[in-house]
């Protein structure tokens, strides 16, 4: 699959959309109801009413990715559901993508060396 890199932001829909819409229609879902740029290469997931089925908008640089996923056995794990926008760091997209429970991968705190003398 075309997956988008871990330098990219992913931003997560909490509300559920209609997903009769194609490439158009999630980017105008974007820049409408969301007031956010769907050309800046941002990630933006979206989820089904009953959670079993997630779509990705992104630009490559080059045209509109669409990505869809859907899960036979399990619904995906959520936010709940509001109005608006969540940030996820890449390892939690990646978790939330595969069908797990995003809520317990935590990234591993760095520190600045010290200087050495």
């Amino acid at each position: 699959m075309i997956f988008p890199s871990n330098r990219v932001r992913i931003m997560v829909a909490t509300k559920p959309v209609d997903f009769r819409k194609g490439h158009d229609g999630m980017a105008a879902l974007v820049k409408n109801e969301l007031h956010k740029d769907p050309f800046t290469g941002t990630v933006f997931v979206f989820r089904s009413r009953k959670a079993d089925r997630l779509k990705l908008i992104y630009w490559d640089g080059s045209g509109i990715v669409l990505a869809y996923k859907r899960l036979e056995e399990r619904s995906f794990t959520c936010p709940d559901i509001k109005d608006g926008l969540m940030t996820l760091p890449y390892a939690q997209f990646e978790a939330l993508f595969a069908g797990l429970d995003w809520r317990r991968v935590h990234s591993v705190r760095t520190r600045t060396p010290e200087t050495i003398e």
